[in-house]
């Protein structure tokens, strides 16, 4: 199944997210308290970056009341793993140019227990289909 390209976030829904991975979940008013305040921003900036990410398909949002409550679609990590395979072209282009090769080249010359967590990554997901 092919991931949609993911789209370029601004430094407050950066930070949006970053606060929705802390906690779970949250609110304008919650996230403008820790944020928000402090960049001197309103609260409607907020709303407004928590409604950009929602569109973008990169929170969930759920009506408690008169107001929503956040949540993140995705891990930090399976965001970073996307960055990163988009970076590198997708995983085709990881393939056909060797960069995959490279990348395991470099993870059993820093730490070989971790292509240890490779192979049972590897195994549990073809276990799983």
């Amino acid at each position: 199944m092919r991931q949609p390209v993911l789209p370029a976030l601004g430094q407050l829904e950066q930070q949006a997210l970053e606060y929705l991975w802390d906690r779970g979940e949250g609110d304008v008013a919650g996230l403008h308290l820790a944020v928000g305040k402090k960049r001197g921003i309103t609260l409607n900036t907020v709303g407004s970056a928590l409604e950009r990410l929602h569109r973008k398909g990169l929170v969930s949002r759920r009506k408690v009341s008169h107001a929503y409550r956040y949540s993140a679609c995705l891990s930090r990590e399976e965001l970073a793993a996307r960055r990163v395979l988009e970076a590198a072209g997708g995983v085709k282009a990881l393939a056909n140019r060797g960069v995959l090769t490279a990348f395991i080249d470099l993870v059993a010359d820093v730490d070989a227990s971790v292509l240890s967590r490779l192979e049972a990554l590897i195994a549990e997901k073809r276990g799983g289909r």
